[in-house]
């Protein structure tokens, strides 16, 4: 269809800090040596949200648009992307911070301060408990269903077929 003759242009984008630390080796004449920004998720939590324009959006051998719309909405894709995901995490991880360290506090607390104080008086108690509960059952359920099992045991089930 002849997009094999078509040309392609590809330009990186660097938001100024990004410029500003790959460049920072290159004009420092102290030696610094540019370090890797820390692993916000080192535990990989949202590994399902590695979302790439590719994952999205995929066009199949058969039918292809040009190339510079697909070079075009990808560049679309990832700066809407990124600006949303800014923009939103500027306006709401402070307010969420809040709530979830709120949430987290108090679940924190009740657990430590009535959850397991009740489960560790259940566990101490229970060996009375058990001790009482045997004394009841060999007392009163025992004989119960020890002579209602003898008076059941004279019963005698046929099956005759006609």
């Amino acid at each position: 269809m002849g997009l094999e003759k078509e040309k392609s242009d590809t330009s990186i984008i660097m938001g100024e800090d990004e410029f500003n630390r790959s460049i920072e080796p290159i004009l420092s004449k102290k030696g610094k040596i540019y370090t890797e920004p820390p692993d916000r998720d080192p535990n990989d939590i949202n590994a399902h949200l590695k979302v790439g324009f590719e994952d999205v959006i995929a066009e199949p051998i058969s039918t292809h648009s040009f190339d510079k719309v697909w070079i075009g909405s990808h560049a679309v894709f990832e700066l809407v992307k990124y600006v949303f995901y800014r923009l939103l995490t500027t306006l709401l991880a402070v307010p969420m911070a809040f709530i979830l360290g709120l949430v987290f506090g108090v679940l924190s607390c009740i657990h430590i301060w009535l959850v397991m104080p009740v489960i560790q008086s259940f566990m101490m108690a229970l060996p009375s408990i058990q001790v009482v509960w045997r004394s009841v059952t060999d007392m009163f359920i025992a004989p119960l269903f020890h002579s209602m099992g003898k008076c059941l045991s004279s019963i005698h089930v046929e099956n005759t077929q006609k």
